[in-house]
């Protein structure tokens, strides 16, 4: 098979790097990639916006399954146009991307499903917002209805907090057009937990468990991020939670989907808030969580390029995951300065010392390539991962890959999986 990956971040790295070992495979591309999928695929300088270009490239180079990244070519359309062409995608349609699409849009699904979620309201007009908000009051949750790059949601503790999120995203537009409208929630508590689902319009096989870590500093302190860490499986994901969560959450939002006409294939991505009442949906995202799927995609045992097909076409009831024993987590290194501003250009030594260490993967999330020399290109620049018997063994051999680059421009949390492994 001929496969062409859309994105050029860590996900689409640890993506490429599974496919490349399928024994279907004759071709991989990765569009635009980067240097890490340069090393096991054919990098192909189109940017993942560019729905036409990359058309006409996969009608080209005859792919025969495209399988995109990142969340912005499926709300953009990309599945319908590659239809369009006679070309299979492993991802949802415009209209079923509208589940990460808009936040609005995942909160009715949810209503009409009867999906166990959060109280909430949405407004496109701030001073209704800031009504709402002191009539509520706080713990509360503000998120823009688009699509924010995973910025777009604030957990505001007091009622300042609140208010200032609504007029950042409603008036000061911090996120542009995603923010004309808000979505706001009441505050669940308890353990949070990503559970991932492979969808192939009306059935849905399970792709793992993570514990992402979203905050910038330590002890979950700092701006959220787009993800700083992660361990899988998450400990707090009992047998009794995954199914519940398959039954009560995956399947009713797929059955909904299928009903309105907008049939959901692909991956699925629901964050969950282990309550006292049981697992309550957060949010849905239509492809794999970055960097959760660096994190599982370690512990998968099976080819998975005959399941990205088998969700295609219809076809996940023939499909049987095999999963290894042990634990997976990954540390991002990231550019001094992230979430906000950071430099980019420093040059990174020692990947090749880092991953050939036992049980360690590098994935490349923000680099480039200048001569022989890798430089950091982004925020998010490398994502460590290391699959180990347990969690303390994933988390030791992680922070000594780690310890193992040097990148004086660099840092990362040093608490990845601790609590985790605290409370188990």
């Amino acid at each position: 098979m001929r496969v062409l990956i859309i994105g050029s971040g860590g996900r689409e790295h640890a993506l490429a790097w599974s496919i490349s070992a399928s024994p279907l495979l004759t071709a991989l591309f990765v569009a635009p990639g980067n240097p890490g999928t340069a090393n096991i695929a054919t990098n192909v300088p189109i940017s993942a916006k560019d729905i036409p270009a990359l058309v006409a490239f996969a009608q080209d180079q005859k792919i025969d399954l495209v399988v995109p990244g990142p969340e912005a070519p499926l709300v953009a359309g990309i599945a319908d146009a590659l239809g369009e062409a006679g070309i299979r995608c492993c991802g949802p349609s415009a209209a079923a991307a509208q589940l990460e699409g808009s936040k609005r849009f995942t909160k009715e699904i949810a209503d009409g499903a009867g999906i166990p979620t959060a109280d909430w309201a949405s407004f496109d007009d701030p001073d209704d917002a800031h009504d709402y908000v002191e009539d509520m009051g706080a713990p509360i949750v503000i998120k823009a209805d688009g699509l924010a790059a995973g910025k777009g949601v604030v957990v505001a503790a007091t009622l300042e907090e609140a208010h200032a999120a609504i007029s950042a995203i409603m008036e000061d537009k911090v996120h542009g057009a995603a923010g004309a409208e808000v979505v706001i929630e009441e505050c669940l508590v308890g353990e949070e937990i990503s559970v991932f689902a492979l969808c192939d319009g009306l059935d849905a096989i399970y792709l793992g468990s993570a514990a992402d870590h979203k905050r910038v500093g330590d002890n979950d302190t700092g701006p959220n991020t787009g993800g700083m860490g992660a361990i899988a499986p998450a400990p707090w994901a009992s047998a009794e939670v995954i199914e519940a969560s398959m039954a009560l959450i995956i399947r009713p939002a797929l059955a909904e989907m299928a009903a309105l006409g907008t049939p959901f294939r692909g991956f699925l991505f629901a964050g969950l808030m282990l309550t006292e009442a049981g697992p309550k949906l957060i949010e849905f995202n239509v492809r794999f969580g970055d960097p959760e799927c660096e994190t599982l995609l370690p512990l998968l045992r099976s080819d998975i390029l005959p399941a990205l097909l088998a969700a295609t076409d219809g076809q996940l009831a023939h499909v049987d995951l095999r999963w290894r024993a042990g634990t997976s987590a990954t540390v991002m290194l990231c550019a001094k300065g992230y979430p906000g501003a950071y430099a980019t250009g420093g040059e990174i030594y020692g990947l090749e010392e880092a991953g050939a260490l036992p049980g360690v993967t590098i994935f490349h999330a923000g680099t480039m390539l200048e001569q022989e020399a890798v430089l950091a290109n982004g925020g998010r620049v490398l994502a460590v991962n290391a699959v180990g018997d347990n969690l303390r063994q994933a988390i030791e051999l992680a922070y000594a890959a780690v310890d193992t680059i040097e990148w004086p421009d660099g840092f990362c949390r040093r608490d990845i999986g601790i609590r985790a492994l605290h409370a188990t």
